[in-house]
């Protein structure tokens, strides 16, 4: 009990410190971040973003788009995507902007999606895996896993090695996960007792693990995992109102959340950094508190197996 109370203290100023608007600006301002700087050839990659219809998702397609890339938008509801995508297109004149509906929580339909996908696209350059949700009471999916590891790890899972041979086949190809501080609080729930913050932070944890396993095996892709920061989107006002109602002042917006991700996706100095870090504002960080709970390899490679036999459950014969 003391441990999760003095994690979560040190979690919320950690947070103020470094994952609000001002010590965005401060940093930015103390590095004088330059515009000029170099950016790979967008005009022949192809992304794939996943939850692109809104926040921080939203203006990391537009900024890909901006700077010529084919964007392929990964969304569960039809017309907000294509209301997305059409202004997407109008104000960056970018016509490569696509839109696929896909309900990440099924399973079963990510291992079709990618199928299909790899026998119509010869190319994809990089995978972000941006969508997540936070589900504060538990509920199960019509395949019976639990909603946030459904949405948040298993479909991360299986979107991710089902794209690994596309990826492989393309030019400098990078996958970019999009997590949150949270996993710094993972602690593993009571049985029995349901926190749905907690189970959040445990799915952020494990997309981290996998990113950092994935690394170790897939050399030729660059991994990264990274938090955008405390940003001011509809997922945390609706998912986390009292919190949202107490630091609403200090947030991020889209545009700070998505720089990271940006940076990540197009710049040439990103994977000069070694696969599989955690980044924060375009630097490497821990991906614990000090003094908290670490992870064993031993551990992680077990949770990787038992992952993958569950999707593989999934799979389609």
């Amino acid at each position: 009990k003391m441990s999760h109370y003095r994690n979560t203290a040190w979690f919320f100023f950690k947070g103020i410190r470094e994952y609000t608007s001002f010590c965005l600006y401060d940093s930015s301002k103390k590095k004088k971040r330059k515009e000029k700087e170099k950016m790979l050839t967008m005009l022949t990659r192809v992304f794939k973003e996943t939850g692109a219809n809104s926040g921080t998702g939203k203006v990391i397609a537009l900024e890909i788009a901006k700077r010529g890339g084919a964007v392929h938008m990964v969304c569960r509801d039809q017309k907000s995507t294509e209301e997305i995508q059409a202004e997407i297109v109008k104000e960056t004149g970018n016509e490569k902007v696509f839109v696929h509906i896909l309900d990440l929580s099924e399973a079963r339909k990510i291992w079709d999606f990618s199928e299909r996908f790899r026998k119509d696209h010869e190319t994809l350059n990089v995978l972000i895996n941006n969508a997540g949700c936070m589900i504060n009471q538990r509920g199960c999916t019509a395949e019976g896993m639990e909603m946030n590891f459904a949405t948040n790890t298993l479909s991360t899972y299986i979107l991710t090695t089902s794209l690994i041979p596309l990826l492989e086949k393309s030019e400098d190809p990078r996958v970019i996960t999009v997590s949150s501080g949270g996993m710094l609080l993972y602690l593993q729930s009571e049985k029995g007792h349901f926190d749905g913050t907690m189970v959040y932070a445990q799915t952020q944890c494990q997309q981290v693990v996998m990113t950092e396993q994935w690394s170790q095996t897939h050399k030729t892709i660059h991994f990264s995992v990274m938090h955008t920061g405390w940003v001011d989107t509809p997922g945390v006002r609706s998912a986390m109102s009292n919190f949202y109602s107490s630091v609403q002042d200090k947030l991020r917006t889209p545009e700070q959340g998505a720089d990271t991700v940006v940076w990540l996706a197009v710049s040439g100095a990103a994977v000069k950094q070694p696969s599989g870090l955690f980044f924060q504002d375009r630097k490497t960080v821990s991906t614990h508190l000090p003094l908290a709970w670490t992870r064993s390899s031993s551990e992680e490679q077990t949770f990787m197996k038992k992952l993958e036999k569950l999707a593989n459950s999934f799979k389609p014969q």
